[in-house]
Protein backbone atom coordinates (compact mmCIF):
# COMPACT_ATOMS: atom_id res chain seq x y z
CA UNK A 1 0.00 0.00 0.00
CA UNK A 2 1.40 3.43 -0.99
CA UNK A 3 1.52 6.21 1.60
CA UNK A 4 -0.70 9.22 0.77
CA UNK A 5 1.37 12.42 1.20
CA UNK A 6 -1.51 14.72 0.19
CA UNK A 7 -1.68 17.76 2.50
CA UNK A 8 1.53 16.77 4.30
CA UNK A 9 5.07 18.08 4.34
CA UNK A 10 8.31 18.37 6.29
CA UNK A 11 10.75 21.11 7.29
CA UNK A 12 14.48 20.62 7.86
CA UNK A 13 17.04 22.97 9.42
CA UNK A 14 18.79 25.01 6.72
CA UNK A 15 22.46 24.09 7.26
CA UNK A 16 23.50 26.27 4.29
CA UNK A 17 22.17 29.56 5.66
CA UNK A 18 24.72 32.27 4.80
CA UNK A 19 22.57 35.41 5.15
CA UNK A 20 20.00 36.53 7.71
CA UNK A 21 17.38 36.80 4.96
CA UNK A 22 17.63 33.10 4.07
CA UNK A 23 15.16 30.74 5.75
CA UNK A 24 16.03 28.94 8.98
CA UNK A 25 14.13 25.84 7.79
CA UNK A 26 13.33 24.51 4.31
CA UNK A 27 11.35 21.59 2.95
CA UNK A 28 8.48 20.56 0.77
CA UNK A 29 4.76 20.13 1.20
CA UNK A 30 1.90 18.74 -0.85
CA UNK A 31 -1.18 20.99 -0.86
CA UNK A 32 -4.25 19.40 -2.48
CA UNK A 33 -2.00 17.37 -4.79
CA UNK A 34 0.33 20.27 -5.73
CA UNK A 35 3.99 19.90 -4.74
CA UNK A 36 5.35 23.08 -3.14
CA UNK A 37 8.57 24.31 -1.52
CA UNK A 38 8.11 25.62 2.03
CA UNK A 39 10.45 27.95 3.92
CA UNK A 40 10.33 29.09 7.54
CA UNK A 41 12.02 31.89 9.46
CA UNK A 42 12.26 31.97 13.26
CA UNK A 43 11.15 35.32 14.64
CA UNK A 44 9.87 37.07 17.75
CA UNK A 45 6.66 39.12 17.95
CA UNK A 46 6.54 42.62 19.44
CA UNK A 47 5.06 41.00 22.55
CA UNK A 48 8.15 38.80 22.83
CA UNK A 49 6.55 35.53 21.73
CA UNK A 50 8.53 33.29 19.35
CA UNK A 51 6.89 32.27 16.08
CA UNK A 52 7.68 30.95 12.61
CA UNK A 53 6.99 32.99 9.49
CA UNK A 54 6.20 30.74 6.50
CA UNK A 55 6.40 31.00 2.73
CA UNK A 56 5.35 28.50 0.04
CA UNK A 57 6.19 28.42 -3.67
CA UNK A 58 5.05 25.91 -6.31
CA UNK A 59 7.90 23.62 -7.40
CA UNK A 60 6.97 24.23 -11.06
CA UNK A 61 7.83 27.95 -10.79
CA UNK A 62 11.44 27.20 -9.88
CA UNK A 63 11.74 24.44 -12.50
CA UNK A 64 10.15 26.67 -15.18
CA UNK A 65 12.80 29.39 -14.73
CA UNK A 66 15.18 28.84 -17.66
CA UNK A 67 18.87 28.55 -16.94
CA UNK A 68 20.96 31.36 -18.36
CA UNK A 69 22.52 30.06 -21.56
CA UNK A 70 24.13 31.95 -24.42
CA UNK A 71 22.05 32.15 -27.58
CA UNK A 72 23.16 29.69 -30.27
CA UNK A 73 23.38 32.56 -32.82
CA UNK A 74 25.95 34.33 -30.65
CA UNK A 75 28.02 31.14 -30.41
CA UNK A 76 27.87 30.53 -34.19
CA UNK A 77 28.97 34.12 -34.91
CA UNK A 78 32.02 33.70 -32.67
CA UNK A 79 33.34 30.70 -34.64
CA UNK A 80 35.75 31.93 -37.34
CA UNK A 81 34.99 29.17 -39.90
Amino acid sequence: MDYDNTNRGALFKNDRKDKETQPDYKGDINVNGTEMWISAWLSTSKAGKPYMSLSVQPKEEQAATPATQPAMDAIDDAIPF
